[in-house]
């Protein structure tokens, strides 16, 4: 039985609902963004970081009640290299006065512990940081489009690159709606969030482009539908497995992580989805076609069947 026979579910049959929930899902976090914005974290605004090395290893939770007891708010506790060195981020611009009365706070809990260092780290450096941020996610998804576009085809570097600027502004957009904190592991989430979402669509390319080579019936939307049919068991037990390893780092990885995890979370979700409605969508709208997939005659073999092989290094990527 061919592929075709085999009847798979028409994913396509829902393309435009699923570009009208994107679309709806792009205008919706861009406007976030623009209103309510990110609630960037100290990590870009700027703060004071305080480091203590404890005698015994302290319960992070127990720091942060003795903390939030003498009125500081808008602080980070985390270990710093070790179980006994734990570093504390807060907004509060640093002065002479400020890790001593951080170190008061802590020394109510009876704990030994010694003051290593105090540093703060100014608004400028924060700009520079959300500069850097946003050149390093236009740097790499300009690098997917250049992969993608010597891998496949530039109609492909084009269905690839956009889904993941797709799947970035969602994420953003959901923090802003929520005003979760946007610091520097959440920018690191999205790295992973574009890493992510780019294997997943690859996947499904590799698989329409064989089979535009295989299949000898059927029109673009027959054989995406067919692609996406044979990949969909490994893109749920992938995105499956996945989760359960993110929800368990949600829950059980501490508060310095989760909104890490959270990020992801969302991003493995939105990706999971762009990488089946999004990019498979927009190839058919880019009018991908079986003479887009096929490889050019080998010279002096005209009239013949016979298909020159890719060069060795295309092969290798």
């Amino acid at each position: 039985m061919s592929e075709l026979e085999k009847k798979p579910f028409d994913f396509m049959g829902f393309r435009k609902a699923a570009s009208v929930l994107s679309i709806a899902l792009i205008i919706a976090s861009i406007a976030l963004l623009a209103v309510r914005g990110l609630n960037l974290g100290m990590d870009f605004t700027g703060g004071t970081s305080v480091e203590f090395e404890y005698t015994e290893a302290p319960s992070l939770d127990n720091i942060r009640g003795q903390l939030d007891e003498a009125g500081f708010d808008n602080f980070v506790v985390q270990n710093f290299g070790s179980d006994t060195t734990i570093l504390i981020r807060l907004a509060e611009a640093g002065n002479d006065e400020l890790a001593v009365e951080v170190a008061d706070a802590l020394q109510k809990g009876g704990a030994e512990f010694e003051l290593i260092s105090s540093e703060f780290i100014g608004s400028q450096v924060g700009e520079q940081l959300k500069e850097d941020s946003g050149l390093g996610l236009l740097l790499a998804l300009a690098v997917v489009l250049i992969y993608v576009g010597m891998r496949f085809q530039f109609k492909f570097g084009i269905a690839s690159v956009i889904p993941l600027a797709h799947d970035v502004i969602i994420v953003l957009g959901i923090f802003a709606l929520f005003q979760w904190t946007f610091d520097l592991t959440v920018l690191a989430a999205l790295l992973a969030v574009i890493g992510y979402s780019l294997n997943d669509t690859i996947v499904v390319a590799d698989r329409i482009r064989e089979n535009f080579r295989k299949m000898r019936v059927g029109d673009a939307w027959d054989i995406i539908n067919t692609s996406i049919h044979q990949t969909i068991s490994r893109t749920i037990n992938t995105s499956g497995t996945t989760l359960v390893v993110l929800f368990a780092l949600y829950l059980f990885g501490g508060e310095a992580i989760n909104n890490f995890a959270l990020a992801l979370i969302i991003g493995v979700l939105v990706g999971t989805y762009s990488s089946i409605y999004v990019s498979a969508n927009l190839l058919i709208a880019l009018g991908v076609s079986r003479e887009d997939m096929m490889l050019p005659a080998k010279e002096g073999a005209a009239g013949q069947e016979e298909e020159e092989e890719p060069p060795e290094w295309l092969n290798r990527m």
